[in-house]
């Protein structure tokens, strides 16, 4: 059995203003999850904690696998990844953009290579390998994003706002990447959005962000 994560009464407030209350959840199956809710309502706090980057200032995250809670290490967080609206990008190729995350692990040589040609492949980017990523579209470079998550075969994916600001073709694209994913299985996936069409068309659960609290749809 994969990873699990429940989230359990979590909350956190930025300069004593709150934006999630008490905020509970389990991600128990590989599927598509969708939390939905208006820009400044906690949805990208909410992705930040699960992913481990910031820490709630109540309640508790916690990784399963079997009936164990996991200790919250490298060895964890390699297992999972978060892919920002406005990616980091290197100033090297696309290849190398998206070799990044198996290079620090210590993957090399040809599994590497299979593995990002692969992964570039799948978010339709494989004939820029050589280019700069630096020249990229704004959607190329958020499916370069996805690529370098997805490369390193996380358990849990977490997308925020995988379309924003992004042109209404790279928008399909980015959205038939994820639907592929979805339909290969295997790991759980967690978006956000403010758009609930494409919620909809994307998830097999569906949440909304409502006064930092999170309920279903």
């Amino acid at each position: 059995m994969g990873l699990r994560l429940d989230v359990l009464n979590i909350s956190k407030s930025y300069d004593g203003k709150p934006v999630l209350r008490d905020c509970s959840l389990s991600f128990d199956k590989a599927d598509v999850y969708a939390l939905m809710g208006q820009n400044g309502t906690g949805k990208s706090t909410f992705l930040r904690i699960c992913a481990l980057l910031e820490n709630p200032d109540n309640g508790e995250v916690n990784y399963f696998s079997g009936s164990g809670i996991i200790s919250k290490d490298i060895e964890l967080r390699r297992r999972i990844t978060l892919v920002l609206p406005k990616i980091g990008i290197f100033n090297t190729t696309v290849f190398q953009n998206a070799a990044y995350g198996l290079k620090i692990r210590g993957i090399k040589g040809n599994e590497m290579e299979n593995r990002v040609e692969k992964a570039l492949d799948f978010v339709g980017l494989i004939h820029k390998k050589d280019q700069n990523a630096l020249t990229l579209s704004s959607g190329e470079a958020q499916r370069l994003g996805i690529a370098r998550a997805i490369v390193i075969e996380p358990e849990i994916l977490f997308l925020d706002e995988p379309t924003a600001s992004v042109d209404e073709e790279n928008t399909r694209i980015i959205e038939n990447i994820i639907l592929s994913m979805k339909e290969e299985g295997g790991s759980i996936i967690i978006i956000t959005t403010h758009d609930r069409s494409q919620a909809e068309r994307l998830a097999d659960t569906l949440l909304i962000m409502r006064g930092g609290t999170i309920i279903r749809s």
